[in-house]
């Protein structure tokens, strides 16, 4: 319970923190701090440590400049001390990451007088795998088969060269086999050859274990208070049962900084995707080269008797997905190669009598395949946990991370398939399924895709459900005001208790909101492009700075190409060069007090930082709404409409609501800001649904 000894703590550490930082109390700070306290100090625990309070999460939205870091973090972490508990705090971004634990963390901890310790958390993707490195390399040097003959065939000696020189950095102690640490940014081609998951992993039996970067790095989370994550790491965690990675939700406090992300990244988690053409190659190659792999192993008599069925299983599912072929290409014959994202999408996720009865055969298939390849896993995952003399280490660790790499994509082919064998619509929990054409040199590969509309269930059951506590916060949760609809998105309880706390701007004094009287309504593409390239030119100050922001990659680059050269000289246009190197130059240009022009699209409305002069004016082309063919935005639409209810209205209206705050949230980034923002659709005035999306907004003084 949140008592008067902790309320005091809490209190008493924010006030020595702003103290020390010559501070002032924000009102939606303090506001917050309670909101939190008030939530999980009311957590109750019974006899065995587990969460017994029915009101254990917070949804609050804070806008830019609350300081909601330092509010989430100065309330949570004394009341998971106080109930024994770890505290992840997990973000949607680098950037935030970064900023947490290089400069939120450290400055709280030296001018709090709390006392804690915190360390960053990674995926095991994150890591080099030592083993992995060391027969990638003793493979290319010998004449033997070798055991990843898809990924070093393909090796060139610079690629070569490279992996010695990780080799060399490793063993000499200049690099710790953490990706971000190296010294330049490795492809994700060469990073991938490298790395491990769980199933290619022998664990604490690998004979690298001493100095495996994963297992040293995981071992510090089990001595801290705080482990700073990301959102996709703790699902995986869940994933894999909660408690792998991370601690298990039972004995967690989260905080979900940019929590809009949540549903978002749950229903990216959890779909199942499989390339056909892919996974028809790899079959091949794994049936040609098994006897060879076998070899390796062959005073192993049991388990070569067990492998003996393995050649003809992987020869037997490559037959099935080679006579898919055809069907799945006569299915996408209309669909456009060559437009934007080709793909094939089912109505109300229903395939068909004809390759539901194909999915059918291909689950069936995969589950045979994939039950000998769990018997020759654990077989050999037994060898190495006994520490048996029968084959050498290196051997038996090299098969188990063959074995474990190809489970896992038999795993994925029987998620996929299974999902696909029977796809009546079901309304309460509704799938999307599409085809994507995906381009591979000549040939195009098609990607089956199956994912859960909703977010909800896999949330409420693997995370609210079991979490001692949990705050969700960001600057955008609401949607017109309201937060039913992240509330069902993120499948949090009715009694969740949600709170939208006072930015501390001056919309009104500092900011304007502008619709020019030109403007025309955006719906009509043509028109409204023709007026883009008359408008752009006559408000955009040459020497300041500005944020242009498209919805579209297409009208970006055809905008550019007709603005005046003069205005094209300062324009740094998205698909040049990378987004921080185009943030880079712009504050060089404003430093040496130059114009300059950010031309993006939607990856600069949100998490871009440019506060004071970086950015005087952001320029907003058209309501955000979401593009028609996306398939799960449109297989939420057909959910609804299924339902009974106004897809338009409830779904692509308060989420256009929600990513136009998150631009307009581009101008203001401190107190003292200045500056105007330009919204250049005139649906916002015409249109019945503009008048709730403007109140939604911030309360800038309005000139139109």
């Amino acid at each position: 319970m949140l008592n008067d000894e902790l309320k005091k703590k809490i209190q008493g550490a924010y006030s020595q923190f702003l103290s020390a930082k010559d501070m002032k109390s924000r009102y939606g700070q303090k506001l917050m701090v309670a909101e939190i306290a008030r939530t999980l100090g009311n957590i109750k625990l019974d006899q065995d440590g587990q969460n017994i309070s029915e009101l254990n999460v917070a949804a609050i939205e804070a806008g830019t400049g609350t300081g909601k870091t330092i509010a989430y973090l100065l309330s949570t972490i004394p009341i998971a001390a106080s109930l024994g508990k770890k505290v992840v705090l997990s973000t949607a971004t680098i950037a935030l990451q970064e900023q947490i634990v290089l400069k939120d963390l450290p400055d709280l901890l030296k001018h709090s007088g709390l006392k804690f310790n915190y360390s960053l958390a990674k995926g095991r993707g994150r890591y080099l795998c030592l083993s992995k490195l060391e027969r990638l390399l003793n493979d290319a040097r010998s004449d033997v088969a070798p055991m990843y003959e898809d990924e070093v065939i393909a090796l060139s000696e610079g690629d070569l060269n490279y992996y010695r020189d990780m080799l060399q950095k490793t063993v000499d102690g200049e690099w710790d086999g953490d990706r971000d640490s190296w010294e330049d940014e490795i492809s994700p081609d060469r990073w991938q050859r490298v790395t491990t998951d769980h199933r290619q992993c022998a664990g604490r039996k690998c004979a690298n274990i001493r100095d495996c970067a994963f297992f040293n790095a995981r071992n510090t989370l089990e001595e801290v208070d705080v482990i700073v994550a990301n959102h996709d790491l703790v699902l995986a965690d869940l994933a894999l049962g909660g408690g792998a990675i991370l601690p298990a939700p039972e004995e967690t406090l989260y905080i979900f900084d940019e929590g809009h992300h949540l549903p978002d990244k749950a229903l990216n988690h959890f779909a199942a995707h499989v390339r056909l053409r892919t996974t028809i190659r790899w079959l091949g190659q794994s049936e040609g080269q098994w006897p060879n792999h076998l070899k390796n192993l062959s005073e192993l008599s049991y388990f070569s008797q067990l492998a003996e069925p393995l050649e003809n299983r992987l020869k037997h599912a490559r037959t099935v997905l080679e006579e898919a072929v055809p069907m799945i290409k006569a299915l996408c014959e209309d669909v456009d190669v060559d437009g934007f994202s080709p793909k094939l999408q089912f109505k109300l996720g229903e395939v068909g009598p004809e390759l539901e009865k194909l999915a059918a055969e291909a689950t069936q298939t995969f589950v045979t395949l994939t039950d000998l390849l769990t018997k020759l896993y654990q077989e050999i995952e037994t060898l190495i946990n006994e520490d048996s003399n029968v084959a050498p280490q290196k051997e038996l660790e090299a098969m188990m991370s063959l074995l474990g790499g190809w489970l896992s994509r038999a795993e994925a082919n029987v998620a996929l398939w299974k999902s696909y064998r029977k796809t009546e619509f079901d309304q309460k929990h509704p799938y999307a399924r599409w085809i994507s054409l995906v381009s591979s040199g000549d040939v195009i590969d098609f990607e089956l895709v199956s994912s859960p509309v909703l977010a909800s269930g896999i949330l409420r059951e693997g995370l609210w459900n079991r979490c001692c506590g949990a705050v969700v916060t960001s600057a955008t949760l609401r949607a017109l005001n309201s937060f039913d609809r992240f509330k069902m998105r993120a499948g949090l309880f009715e009694n969740a208790h949600c709170e939208a706390v006072p930015s501390p701007f001056d919309f009104a004094s500092n900011g304007q909101l502008d619709i020019p009287a030109e403007a025309v309504e955006a719906n009509n593409s043509i028109l409204h492009t023709a007026s883009l390239i008359e408008i752009i030119p006559t408000i955009i100050d040459e020497s300041s700075s500005t944020l242009v922001l498209f919805s579209s990659k297409a009208q970006m680059e055809q905008v550019y190409d007709a603005m005046p050269s003069e205005l094209q000289s300062i324009i740094l246009c998205q698909g040049y060069e990378s987004k921080q190197r185009m943030i880079d130059a712009h504050k060089r240009r404003i430093d040496r007090f130059l114009g300059s022009v950010i031309w993006g699209v939607s990856s600069f409305a949100e998490g871009v930082d440019l506060p004071g002069d970086y950015c005087k004016h952001v320029i907003i082309a058209k309501l955000p709404f979401s593009v028609p063919d996306e398939p799960l935005e449109a297989a939420y639409a057909e959910w609804v409409t299924a339902r009974g209810g106004n897809a338009f209205m409830e779904v692509t209206v308060p989420d256009a609501s929600t990513r136009l705050i998150q631009a307009c949230g581009r101008l203001l980034r401190t107190e003292s800001d200045k500056g105007k923002v330009t919204i250049l659709d005139k649906r916002l005035l015409s249109k019945r649904y503009g008048a709730a999306i403007l109140n939604a907004l911030p309360p800038f003084t309005r000139n139109f």
